[in-house]
């Protein structure tokens, strides 16, 4: 770590393992059973996240990177000037860079990620790069209600950045909920740039969550790992296989990890049986028309004011404000 990363104040509420030990035993007594796709990310998932990014098979942060550096111009212009930046689930700041390059002015940047692995590493290359935008890390899951650091400078307002297709993990009902809060984050005079994967033939989605190398498959495996490790259960990742299969009347991947065999799992003292073929719900990825992701921000209290496309409509970015 750089004396500059060390010198920067982080706000860490990083999980506690009580709070993913009752997660995941409120996952696994579910019918049928679940785990939360918010625990992919440790440093490992994170990782691998990175690795699946530049598969072939996945579109998405390809389509979305060439749509930010064209539309780049337009978003500054819808985009208010002197804005303090808050982005949820922020990754290896690719994406950011290349918003806070476009914005004017920007006045500070708050990242929320659950991964403190990948949330520095980001923070220390974005802070090298913008050395006039304060960087205020939060180490938090962005699904519960975060309060922001306060920039030295008085900003604009508040633009939240919510790229790469992530509230397409939420069911329509938590996303719901999820955009009540980033208004509440945005205030009154608030923007929010939201990346949203749209709906096309299932030919070109499947492959993006099923890739030939196998990438996709250790992500989904390395959450059992992960659990293992910090929950002190047994998952046996040898006795799992990764499955994700596009719902086209549901309109989402729906992912999930096939037991094998017969298994007992057993976490904080409890066991859960697993049958042969059970498959255990670890991750949706809903993709959206725009009267489909209308509606669900109308529910929040959200409208759209601008829409962005790439060429071939598989991918948008959508700036909202409360309406």
């Amino acid at each position: 770590m750089t004396p500059a990363v060390a010198a920067m104040p982080l706000t860490d509420l990083h999980p506690s393992p009580d709070d993913i030990t009752g997660d995941t035993l409120a996952g696994l007594s579910a019918t049928p059973k679940r785990l939360s796709s918010k625990y992919f990310y440790d440093a490992r998932g994170s990782q691998l996240f990175e690795q699946i990014t530049r598969q072939p098979e996945y579109y998405l942060t390809r389509v979305e990177l060439a749509l930010l550096e064209t539309s780049m111009a337009a978003i500054s212009d819808a985009v208010a000037a002197h804005a303090h930046v808050v982005e949820y689930g922020s990754g290896s700041g690719r994406k950011t860079q290349l918003l806070l390059e476009g914005l004017a002015s920007p006045v500070a940047y708050t990242p929320i990620e659950i991964s403190r692995t990948a949330l520095l590493a980001s923070v220390e290359r974005l802070g090298e790069a913008f050395p006039s935008i304060e960087m205020l890390p939060v180490c938090a899951d962005f699904t519960q209600p975060v309060p922001l650091p306060q920039p030295e400078r008085e900003p604009g307002h508040t633009l939240v950045f919510f790229p790469g297709s992530t509230l397409g993990n939420f069911t329509f009902d938590d996303a719901e909920c999820l955009m009540r809060s980033m208004r509440a984050t945005m205030g009154p005079r608030g923007q929010a740039l939201i990346g949203i994967d749209l709906d096309k033939d299932p030919a070109l989605i499947e492959p993006a969550y099923n890739d030939a190398a196998g990438i996709t498959a250790q992500f989904t495996l390395n959450l059992l790992a992960r659990l293992n490790r910090d929950v002190g259960s047994d998952f046996d990742l040898d006795g799992f296989d990764h499955s994700a299969v596009y719902s086209r009347e549901r309109g989402r991947i729906e992912t999930h990890l096939v037991s094998r065999r017969p298994q007992d799992v057993h976490v904080d003292g409890r066991s859960f049986h697993f049958d042969e073929g059970e498959a255990m719900q670890v991750e949706y990825s809903h993709k959206y028309t725009d009267a489909r992701f209308e509606a669900l921000a109308a529910r929040a209290g959200l409208r759209v004011v601008q829409r962005w496309n790439d060429p071939r409509d598989w991918f948008g970015l959508r700036l909202l404000q409360p309406s």
